[in-house]
């Protein structure tokens, strides 16, 4: 008894110093239902009303777009990236303000500069992924190609560069179509102000390295791809055989099968599925990613690549529609 009269304190005063009772210490009871007061007030307003930043006091679009250009490590020519960020609502907007003034200055938007900067980079986009993908057929990279050039990807990456509050629009806050147009007129941008070879490594840098840690089998959905395994293999002079190897739960909801392919008696993949014919195609599209060289376990894309690719020479698959 007397032992134990003498530990209770320390547990107690053990219990009392403890880094975590002291972290929950500081979670105020407060902080939540204040929280959903002011969100319950600016429902009840309509929303609250966003102001872009250039309509501050303090703005300063000269100082933006040089510290723009700076955080990049780009050189721009100024008025050819304050065109970049000019959109064409924002100089239908400016014009309609000067007819009423009877004032005439005329603007430059961003769509020549867009236009330009979209088929550059679709080009060295389409280049860049031949050479780094060397064994994947030109559908697939098609896929990929427009996933990194599609609108989305490009608004995304626009938005994390900051020119979201950059950009000169009718209205705020931005649409991705704004972004995205921005994003390209600012490529056509560096296009004329330092060349193709700054040009590339930009969208190197920015948009092919969104392929970092995706699968890239994911862009190109392949409709068959047990008839398109053995159609290559057949051009091979090889014939696939395929077997099943394992199965669980035969009789339950739970069931589970294996089916692993062979060529010359050799396991070249395997997959699973809840049927024989499930698994049958998830074993076809693994033999097809070996094939490919674009496995789960395949080395990462090289984004170190300098200068605009040459087109490979080299025979690629290409599927063609039956």
């Amino acid at each position: 008894m007397a032992l134990v009269k003498f530990c209770v304190p320390l547990l107690t005063r053990t219990v009392r110093i403890c880094p975590v009772a002291r972290q929950a210490q500081k979670i105020h009871r407060w902080v939540a239902p204040t929280l959903m007061e002011l969100k319950r007030r600016e429902k009840k307003l309509g929303g609250k009303k966003i102001n872009p930043r250039n309509t501050f006091l303090e703005w300063n679009l000269e100082a933006e777009l040089y510290a723009f250009g700076k955080r990049l490590n780009e050189d721009f020519d100024s008025d050819l990236l304050l065109q970049a960020f000019t959109d064409r609502t924002y100089v239908i907007k400016e014009e309609m303000k000067q007819k009423e003034l009877e004032f005439d200055l005329k603007m430059k938007d961003n769509r020549v500069l867009a236009e330009e900067g979209e088929k550059f980079m679709k080009e060295y986009v389409q280049l860049y992924l031949e050479a780094a993908l060397p064994k994947f057929p030109l559908e697939g990279v098609a896929g990929v190609w427009q996933h990194l050039t599609s609108e989305a990807t490009l608004a995304n990456v626009s938005a994390h560069l900051g020119t979201k509050d950059i950009i000169l629009a009718a209205e705020y806050p931005v649409d991705n179509y704004t972004l995205a147009t921005a994003f390209k007129a600012i490529v056509g941008a560096l296009l004329q102000s330092s060349g193709e070879d700054r040009a590339a490594h930009f969208v190197r840098d920015f948009v092919i390295t969104q392929l970092q840690g995706q699968d890239v089998n994911e862009y190109w959905h392949i409709e068959d791809p047990w008839a398109l395994l053995t159609g290559l293999l057949a051009s091979q002079g090889a014939e696939v055989e395929p077997r099943l190897i394992g199965e669980v739960g035969k009789s339950t909801i739970l069931a589970c099968y294996r089916v692993g392919l062979y060529v010359e008696k050799r396991m070249i993949s395997s997959g699973f599925g809840e049927n024989v014919g499930t698994a049958k195609e998830m074993a076809a599209r693994e033999a097809l990613k070996k094939i490919f060289g674009t496995e789960d376990h395949m080395k990462p894309i090289n984004f170190h690549l300098q200068g605009i690719p040459k087109p490979s020479s080299q025979a690629r698959y290409q599927i063609t529609a039956s």
